[in-house]
């Protein structure tokens, strides 16, 4: 068969192909892929085990051989599940680990049947390296205007509606599908693999232009169990803080509203508290897990904010960050109050930006 396929290198123009198609196993798809990209395993997970074995164990021939069968069988059942239906004018990116023999394998039977059909120099690790460029250079390049408060006081909120009205937003929290706290944790979905965190970053940073303000939240170095990437946390750092201050009630009314799901579950809520035993006298404790039997879920947030997260949590400067050189008011949590508030943070991040 011939190599009739083209190349394609980083960084991509997606909008060249129809479909981006990863070829690597289900387990190396699942830490992390290029965004959209569809998978379609030329080898699954226990094939490249099984493979890996007889290559130690018997002999790299052998491994070889078994390999080529799976390949074919593979390939033959996404030719008639997916690949039959796409017209003539079908246009395919096809990619692996290092683009070697696995995207090779499927790019030449997909040309070779009249597809137009390219193949990702250096597969997904070249793809990973321009992810790690591109935090980077962004980071080197961007004005970032980080958003610190206390617990519960609408950072999120305020983020949410400057992105509605036009702002540059990196919301951390959300692409690591966790709150950032100890009760943060998104019970509808699971956090991503750390290489995956990072690529969504990535897809969010790569349309940002360095010309306006980016305003993104205060965070500890670890969102849950991922890290920052080190270079993004160091600019955190060193950049310009925006306080957003709320009132203890109008927070635990929030929050009361926002963990919902969490405060239908009294066992998870109990183990959670158990992990702050550390922090707290077991007769602490022993009050909040008394409020949770008696469901006072309003009270319990109250008190959790009052004796735990805004004695740990700094916003005045004595912790990670600098003081803040600009403080707003937030009252209340209804649409109007945040969003006079995020147009108030917009117009400081216009006036950050022209003496940055």
């Amino acid at each position: 068969m011939s190599r009739q396929f083209k190349a394609a290198t980083v960084p991509l123009s997606r909008a060249d192909y129809d479909e981006i198609i990863d070829v690597r196993s289900p387990s190396e798809f699942a830490e992390d892929h290029i965004t959209g990209a569809l998978n379609f395993p030329v080898l699954f997970n226990e094939q490249r085990v099984e493979i890996g074995i007889i290559y130690k164990q018997v002999s790299a021939f052998d491994a070889r051989k078994l390999g080529a069968a799976m390949v074919s069988q593979n390939i033959a059942r996404h030719l008639e599940s997916h690949f039959s239906a796409k017209p003539k004018e079908y246009r395919a990116l096809i990619y692996c680990w290092r683009g070697g023999q696995r995207s090779g394998s499927l790019s030449t039977v997909l040309s070779d049947i009249g597809w137009d059909v390219s193949q990702l120099e250096g597969g997904y690790r070249a793809y990973r390296r321009e992810v790690i460029e591109e935090i980077e250079a962004f980071t080197r390049g961007a004005t970032l205007a980080v958003l610190n408060g206390y617990t519960g006081a609408g950072k999120t909120l305020i983020l949410q509606e400057i992105r509605r009205q036009g702002g540059q937003v990196l919301d951390l929290e959300g692409l690591a599908k966790h709150k950032g706290s100890v009760f943060g944790g998104d019970l509808s979905a699971p956090q991503p693999a750390q290489k995956r965190f990072e690529s969504l970053i990535f897809d969010e940073i790569r349309s940002m232009s360095t010309s306006q303000t980016v305003f993104i939240e205060a965070e500890s170095a670890k969102i849950g169990r991922l890290n920052l990437p080190n270079a993004l946390w160091q600019k955190m750092k060193r950049s310009t803080v925006f306080e957003i201050n709320s009132p203890l009630g109008a927070r635990a009314d929030y929050l009361t509203d926002g963990y919902v799901e969490w405060l239908g579950d009294a066992e998870r809520i109990v183990m959670t508290l158990d992990r702050l035993k550390d922090f707290h006298p077991s007769k602490t404790i022993e009050s909040w897990k008394a409020m949770v039997e008696r469901e006072e879920w309003r009270d319990l947030i109250a008190d959790l904010l009052a004796k735990h997260y805004d004695k740990r949590y700094k916003v005045k400067g004595d912790g990670n960050y600098a003081v803040p050189s600009h403080s707003f008011e937030l009252a209340r949590h209804d649409d109007e109050s945040v969003a006079a508030c995020a147009g108030s943070v917009i117009a400081a991040g216009v006036t950050l930006l022209k003496t940055a």
